[in-house]
């Protein structure tokens, strides 16, 4: 037995008492979970359209709430009693392949090309995609205008580069009431996310696509250098906070800079604050500016018995123009494929750095263990966030302890 069918058999014995093991449903009916509060309108219509076509294979779906949901796919793909299709991190695929608990979903190269650039990769190792991806977000720069100019900076220009960043958080920290910048480093996914974003904006990586751990590497070592040297000009104790944490202190007023999704534009708009976003400041190995490029995806599960119509179904929910429907409704997801971003731009010119970061942008790594990957890299940036750790120590003692998780 492998380390993480052990790991995956140990949630069934822990979460079958919490989460409700579920039966299959009918024969032939399509099974699908989705993580959240309520199915979107547009998705209850896509089904409709669906059962429409396809009345011997109707959609039955089940919506489970986010803290909830991974767990529960999880715990019924390994009691042998799998979902047909489930929402989930894209970071999760490559345990469940490894794991023979989902099947692949393969991209013909048009379907490739018709996605904005490392999408693909978010769900491919080996070669071969795992998933359908259905949810991506990106992240740019926020900064608080009024702060700036209270610290004797200009409003109207953020800093471009990791130097500048440093330096205009410890002249806003020096010279206003507020922290020049926001820190994320609670014991928390987003912790690894945020450095992610640091990685990607100077050519670093976790892992190649050979599966061989990079992180020990002089673009990631500037990153976590930066990391150092940006927080005494953060707000106090960054350990005790995640991004959505970070960001409340921030439309408050209590930190100058953050990185963030598209949602906080309106959010800082409705808290009545002038505020600015531009792309992430790059370290001094970027070819371009960046950003961590997470997807969610459709995972589909293997012994069902109608893997090709569910892969079918897959694809139907997420083709382009349906998958463009479901991005506006949500309103706060970057689009998967370049369809109609002209549209968008002249609706709300704040998507631009979202979309501008993509090009140089990267994936979230795909390792056999994505909690163990987390651990490790929270560990690493915490360390070197309360000085118990110099950022090449940390760096090295995290890139050995991931290549048991490759």
């Amino acid at each position: 037995m492998t380390k993480t069918k052990s790991i995956l058999l140990a949630s069934v014995v822990a979460l079958s008492g919490t989460t409700g093991l579920t039966g299959l449903a009918m024969a032939d009916d399509i099974d699908i979970i989705l993580c959240g509060d309520t199915v979107t309108p547009v998705y209850l219509e896509l089904f409709e359209e669906w059962n429409a076509a396809n009345p011997d294979y109707k959609v039955v779906s089940e919506v489970v709430g986010w803290g909830q949901c991974q767990d529960k796919v999880t715990t019924l793909a390994a009691a042998g009693t799998p979902v047909d299709i489930a929402y989930v991190g894209s970071r999760t695929l490559k345990q469940f392949a490894q794991n023979d608990l989902i099947v692949p979903v393969p991209m013909t190269e048009e379907e490739k090309a018709a996605y904005y650039n490392f999408v693909p990769e978010t769900v491919t190792f080996d070669g071969t995609q795992w998933g359908v991806p259905v949810a991506f977000s990106t992240k740019a720069l926020y900064w608080n205008k009024d702060l700036f100019e209270a610290a004797g900076l200009d409003p109207e220009t953020p800093p471009k580069t990791w130097e500048e960043k440093i330096a205009f958080a410890k002249q806003i920290t020096e010279n206003t009431d507020a922290a020049g910048y926001g820190l994320v480093a609670k014991t928390f996914d987003n912790t690894m996310h945020q450095f992610l974003h640091w990685v990607y904006t100077n050519d670093g990586q976790v892992i190649d696509a050979d599966g061989n751990i990079t992180l020990n590497s002089p673009q990631v070592l500037a990153a976590l250098q930066a990391i150092k040297d940006i927080t005494p000009y953060s707000e106090e104790g960054p350990t005790a906070y995640e991004q959505n944490e970070v960001r409340a202190i921030w439309l408050d007023g209590g930190v100058a800079m953050i990185e963030a999704s598209i949602g906080a534009a309106g959010l800082a708009t409705e808290a009545g604050m002038n505020w600015g976003v531009a792309e992430l400041p790059v370290g001094p190995d970027a070819k371009g500016p960046g950003t961590l490029l997470i997807t969610d995806s459709l995972a589909v599960f293997k012994g069902t018995g109608q893997e090709d119509k569910v892969i079918e179904f897959a694809k139907f929910l997420t083709s382009p123009e349906n998958q463009w429907k479901y991005e506006m409704a949500e309103g706060g997801l970057t689009p998967l494929r370049p369809l109609h971003v002209d549209e968008l731009l002249a609706t709300n010119p704040a998507w631009k750095p979202f979309l501008d970061g993509i090009e140089f942008g990267g994936p979230e790594p795909l390792l056999t263990d994505y909690i163990g990957l987390q651990n490790v890299m929270i560990e690493m940036v915490q360390s070197v966030v309360i000085g118990s750790a110099e950022p090449q120590a940390a760096l090295e003692r995290a890139a050995a302890e991931l290549e048991q998780y490759k």
